[in-house]
């Protein structure tokens, strides 16, 4: 487990900086293409979707069941499971409305800003929302680097999927901020720095979680990690996805996702 560190930060390092990506394409693309990312919004989703309950949860479920014994080992799974989709939703709950990132921006609405003077009430709405989703991705980098950590191959599929979802949060950090300053490094900055909540929860989990690793806690942080998936992919991906939603490209890029997701671990086993 040891060689794994440096590829498990490696990647959930890559996963936080999709956000700064999110904002680079707002200053550097004229127009958001809406097919393609409700596609990969949805793409994202059943990736997570699919190895959450077909390779996270039973891994987890073995280790436990193998440590506990059957019953006690199935009921702490699902116990770790609703365990994790509690603590986001918890999360979700105490993130302040004005900075919420499900609030989604285009590229387009860089475009059409012309500001003269500061605008405290967008920049305070921006900063909340890198607040929002720095507080959201805490989690996600804990998930990141304990999945890398166990099996980097089913580290690199997360790291994609959370990526992917990543992109649209940094644009909506880097939107309102831009209205708010004209300040195209001020808005990158915020949206850069609120992706970086993700490494910085790989090092909490390396430095707190680590010690006390054995098969039981792999076990629980595995089965929360399942459930943290699943809640940010029905709450957040496919709402977000179904917004800019055309012709069901939503749900075929959610199928697209599990397809791709089940023939690489069957090539991996």
């Amino acid at each position: 487990m040891p060689e794994n560190l440096l590829v498990a930060f490696g990647l959930t390092l890559l996963a936080g900086l999709a956000t700064g990506i999110g904002s680079m394409l707002a200053f550097f693309t004229s127009t958001t293409n809406t097919k393609f990312l409700s596609w990969m919004l949805g793409f994202s989703a059943g990736v997570m979707i699919y190895v959450s309950m077909i390779e996270i949860f039973v891994k987890a479920k073995d280790a436990l069941v193998g440590s506990l014994g059957q019953q006690t080992g199935n009921w702490l799974t699902v116990a770790g499971f609703f365990g994790g989709i509690l603590l986001i939703a918890f999360i979700d709950k105490f993130v302040p409305e004005q900075g919420n990132p499900h609030e989604l921006k285009k590229v387009e609405d860089i475009n059409k800003s012309n500001v003269k003077q500061t605008d405290h009430s967008l920049l305070k709405m921006g900063s909340f929302t890198a607040l929002a989703i720095a507080i959201h991705n805490f989690p996600e980098g804990i998930a990141t680097f304990t999945a890398a950590l166990q099996d980097p191959g089913l580290g690199v599929a997360i790291t994609v999927a959370i990526a992917i979802h990543n992109i649209p949060e940094g644009i909506a950090v880097a939107v309102p901020v831009y209205f708010a300053t004209g300040d195209r490094k001020k808005a990158f900055k915020l949206s850069f720095l609120s992706g970086l909540a993700e490494p910085v929860g790989a090092l909490v989990a390396f430095l707190i979680l680590m010690p006390f690793l054995n098969d039981v806690m792999f076990g629980l942080i595995f089965a929360a990690v399942a459930g943290i998936m699943v809640f940010i992919s029905l709450d957040e991906l496919l709402p977000a996805a179904k917004k800019y939603d055309e012709g069901h490209l939503s749900i075929y890029g959610l199928i697209a996702g599990m397809a791709v997701m089940a023939v690489s671990l069957l090539l991996f086993i």
